[in-house]
């Protein structure tokens, strides 16, 4: 956990350019921000373009970390390669979700890497369920497994609740993401980790039955 490998570095970078430009460039921000309403008349871009801006350093240097810590996880058991498909197929995912949940708010908008740095979270979590994190407000080591799912049902109650000015929609997507690409690209999973895909595929089950019966 923590080593940088040259993709890591470039995804790094390309979100700390891209950031600092909407920084200092209300128009070049609000051309490629994820909104509902241009999306809509086609500006698909924004689906994409979204992932790499964020709102201010905080939240930049947040997504940035989080990346730093679980990048080498993925690429280590898959590939460099591998490991692009699943941030930037999470990326997607996560700009999805967000548009199938909000397609009715015509001005909802987000930015920010989380959707795809939540997918390798996912993504590490699968391929390494047994490791251990340590939070800085809990002084004892989590398990992974028990993370990933914890992190997901917060996002659905966050989702449900509308809490703070927070993409947990998006969040949810990458995860998604992240979890389906994984298994498409490490089917030995499902020899090796059988009880924890379906561990971790509970709170994404639960979404959708929510969802299904109106309740978020």
């Amino acid at each position: 956990m923590g080593n940088l490998s040259i993709v890591t570095i470039v995804i790094i970078a390309a979100n700390v350019i891209i950031s600092y430009k909407g920084f200092n460039d209300f128009g070049f921000f609000e051309k490629y921000k994820f909104q509902v309403g241009p999306v809509q008349r086609g500006e698909q871009i924004r689906m994409f373009s979204s992932g790499f801006l964020h709102a201010d350093t905080q939240h930049l240097l947040f997504n940035m970390v989080s990346l730093y810590f679980f990048a080498d996880v993925v690429i280590s058991n898959l590939s460099s390669i591998q490991f692009l498909l699943v941030y930037l197929g999470s990326l997607m995912v996560g700009s999805l979700l967000s548009f199938y949940f909000h397609k009715n708010e015509y001005h909802y908008s987000a930015v920010g890497a989380s959707g795809a740095v939540s997918g390798i979270i996912y993504s590490a979590i699968l391929l390494q369920p047994g490791m251990s994190l340590y939070m800085f407000f809990i002084p004892i080591p989590i398990p992974a497994y028990l993370f990933g799912i914890g992190y997901l049902l917060y996002s659905i109650y966050g989702m449900k609740n509308k809490i703070g000015n927070i993409g947990h929609d998006a969040h949810f997507g990458g995860a998604i993401g992240g979890y389906v690409i994984t298994l498409l690209l490490s089917p030995w999973l499902f020899e090796t980790n059988l009880l924890m895909i379906v561990l971790l595929a509970l709170p994404i089950a639960l979404l959708f039955v929510l969802k299904k019966l109106g309740k978020i």
